[in-house]
């Protein structure tokens, strides 16, 4: 009879610890779920803070660049495009296509000194080179989160309650292809 209660209490002992350790593995999953979910949502606050302040610089450079109206169509067309994103790999996409329009747009604002010297302009572009600054940290905040998170999602033990529990790994928000390569220095 005594043998029997010991192999109780173990067995109960056992799915104890085992539960335990399946509460904790949980915990620490909804955890770093959470931290990826805020991550993105403080690079939401920064893409928010650029998309606001794209249509102020392209009135700016409306006024001395009338002319050049498809590149300001295509800056406002790729920040639509920004603002009706979802999700990171559909975001990044978009903002990566808003970068190209703004580099057009500022290429554009060289050949307009008196647009350069305006304060406005100015601010505006410093403001938005800030901004790019929070973005890239955010950026980066975000791919530390997803990493974190999709090593607890893919490692064992804790595969084992993520698939079960139904969490899924997250994308990472890549930068463009042509941000990849070597800068190309002229002289």
């Amino acid at each position: 009879m005594t043998t029997v209660l010991i192999v109780i209490v173990l067995l109960v002992v056992i799915v104890v610890v085992a539960g335990a350790l399946a509460v904790v593995v949980y915990n620490r999953l909804v955890t770093s779920r959470n931290a990826v979910d805020n991550a993105w949502s403080q690079i939401d606050v920064q893409l928010r803070r650029r998309h606001e302040l794209i249509p102020n610089l392209v009135e700016t450079v409306k006024g001395y660049a009338a002319h050049e109206r498809q590149t300001l169509d295509s800056v406002t067309a790729a920040r639509a495009a920004a603002v009706s994103a979802t999700g990171p790999a559909e975001q990044a996409a978009a903002e990566n296509q808003l970068t190209g329009a703004l580099r057009s747009l500022f290429a554009v604002a060289e050949a307009y000194p008196q647009l350069q010297a305006g304060r406005n302009f100015s601010e505006l572009q410093a403001e938005l080179g800030e901004t790019e600054n929070r973005i890239a940290y955010s950026r980066q905040y975000y791919n530390d989160a997803v990493l974190t998170y999709n090593n607890a999602c893919q490692t064992v033990p804790t595969n084992i309650v993520a698939g079960i529990a139904g969490f899924r790994t997250r994308d990472y928000f890549t930068a463009p292809d042509a941000e990849r390569g070597p800068v190309q220095v002229r002289f």
